[in-house]
């Protein structure tokens, strides 16, 4: 079937055509091996960054500026493919950002400097923004709500996965394979998948002739790069630069005319809207804490395994792996569950969890008996499984079916500027911890003085904690909330259909105000 607009004009809804759904679960392994893929890259290069800068002859601090480049350009133009998406159909800008992110890839492996692999990251990242602006959408579009949570918590699953698993399978395939191999896996990967699109992926069935918001994605895109630029620079100049104040400004300033704007026009690129249902909204906000909160552990775990338990990257690698392995089990079985017995539960419990867990990694000492780490990580990953799957149908079942590609969008720019801020949080308190413990500006590993690494190490972990307490008050409060007004999660967005399920913008309202 081609991916053309509009066809299959008596056709109102995929879950209405026998032939999409009895391929479903096909289109859903389609998408998430994008999703894997496209999030795997924003973690896996790191691991990467030594050997490319002894490749191409780059000291650290630029080399840096490849892993940074591709979150900072999939955050500015997550929110306008969301958009597209809406306009000319979900399917068909997931399918042109499928073929471009495979060519940004083949690019990034073939790059002979920094400038050249640079774009090329700027290109893959354009794909990937692409396909996961929309992939949300076009699960939420294609399932029934009664699979729905089972299907996000599978997305939710390789976005994790993804997101957890580069440092870990970066490691492996550097030290075997060389550094071009975490880019040129993705083409044959990719080129699968694209083939397997074309056979399986319906034609869009609703589109729109609305406008493209000019004004509002350039503030965004100004937004994004201030403020990205600010937090990634800050960690290495320090916060208080005159430079970095002035960035931080013009982020602040082009985020408010950008709310301004976007307010003020009839066809805006974020539908604001969307925000005044608080289930969205603060459904959005704990998915954001938690990616704070994850990438804290995504960058302090490799250091203490390697520096001071003393494993070897690849083992270090491979006690890394607990966490996705956990989530891959975890993650499905709860978005089942949140199908079932809905979703609030779940998150809180979930979060609860990852208290636990990030209380046990900031008691970790030198010598920490291996078990004892493994279990910690694994129970992160077993309350991350928890949280993330129920979390991502929440957000996505409250939105009506014409804004399924913004909301999308919004909830994937949000993991992003979460990863981008937890590893911001991290390298700072880290780094600012130490320093205050050396008694001079400390920015890596004090050689034999593995106490002052801890020291920071406890608080790092301490704060991500900390963070997850927020976002399990927040979720505690809205059950409370919902326990007394006697409402469950399936009158807002689950089979009653208030939201995802509903043609129109009402589901949102109903959510919003609480009624069924």
């Amino acid at each position: 079937m081609s991916g053309g607009v509009s066809v299959k004009p008596e056709i109102s809804s995929y879950q209405d055509d026998p032939q999409v759904q009895q391929r479903r679960w096909r289109i859903l392994i389609i998408l998430n091996l994008f999703t894997f893929m496209a999030t795997l890259d924003g973690s896996i290069v790191n691991v990467a960054l030594p050997s490319i800068s002894n490749s191409l002859g780059l000291e650290l601090g630029h080399a840096q500026w490849i892993s940074s480049i591709y979150l900072m350009a999939i955050c500015s133009f997550i929110l306008l493919f969301g958009r597209l998406g809406d306009i000319f159909g979900k399917i068909r800008i997931f399918r042109i950002g499928t073929i471009v992110f495979v060519a940004g890839s083949l690019l990034c492996g073939l790059s002979g400097s920094l400038a050249a692999l640079i774009a090329a990251r700027i290109v893959q990242a354009i794909g990937a923004s692409m396909t996961m602006a929309n992939s949300q959408g076009i699960v939420t579009d294609i399932f029934p709500s009664s699979e729905r949570g089972k299907a996000l918590g599978l997305v939710g699953t390789f976005v994790s996965l993804g997101s957890i698993a580069g440092p870990g399978v970066g490691g492996l395939m550097v030290s075997s394979l060389g550094w071009e191999s975490i880019f040129w896996i993705n083409v044959p990967i990719g080129l699968i998948a694209i083939l397997l699109g074309a056979k399986l992926l319906p034609g869009d069935i609703r589109t729109s002739k609305k406008s493209i918001d000019g004004a509002g994605s350039l503030l965004f895109a100004g937004f994004i790069v201030s403020l990205v630029a600010a937090i990634l620079i800050g960690q290495e100049i320090g916060y208080g630069d005159w430079r970095i104040l002035a960035l931080l400004v013009f982020a602040a300033a082009s985020f408010l005319i950008f709310l301004r704007t976007e307010s003020r026009i009839g066809e805006p690129m974020l539908d604001l809207g969307l925000f005044r249902n608080p289930l969205f909204s603060l459904s959005i906000l704990c998915g954001f804490l938690v990616f704070v909160s994850m990438f804290c552990y995504n960058i302090i775990a490799p250091f203490y395994l390697q520096s001071i338990l003393g494993l070897s990257p690849s083992n270090a690698g491979w006690i890394m792996m607990i966490y996705p392995l956990v989530m891959v089990v975890v993650a499905p079985l709860s978005g089942a569950m949140s199908d079932r017995f809905g979703s609030e539960w779940l998150t809180f419990i979930g979060l609860l969890l990852m208290i636990g867990a990030q209380a046990g990694l900031a008691a970790l000492q030198e010598g920490s008996a291996l078990l004892t780490v493994g279990g910690c990580i694994a129970l992160l990953g077993l309350g991350g499984g928890m949280f993330q799957s129920p979390n991502n149908s929440l957000v996505m079942s409250t939105v009506p079916r014409p804004r399924l590609g913004v909301a999308g969008s919004v909830n994937s720019l949000i993991r992003n500027l979460g990863m981008v801020t937890g590893i911001a949080v991290a390298t700072t308190t880290l780094f600012g911890v130490m320093s205050g413990e050396a008694g001079y500006r400390v920015t890596g590993l004090i050689p034999d003085r593995p106490d002052i690494f801890l020291s920071g190490m406890h608080v790092v972990f301490t704060v991500a904690a900390s963070v997850c307490v927020v976002g399990a008050l927040l979720t505690g409060w809205r059950l409370l909330n919902r326990k007394r007004g006697g409402h469950d999660r399936h009158e807002v967005g689950g089979s009653k259909e208030h939201g995802a399920g509903s043609p129109s913008g009402s589901g949102t309202a109903r959510a919003a105000n609480g009624k069924p």
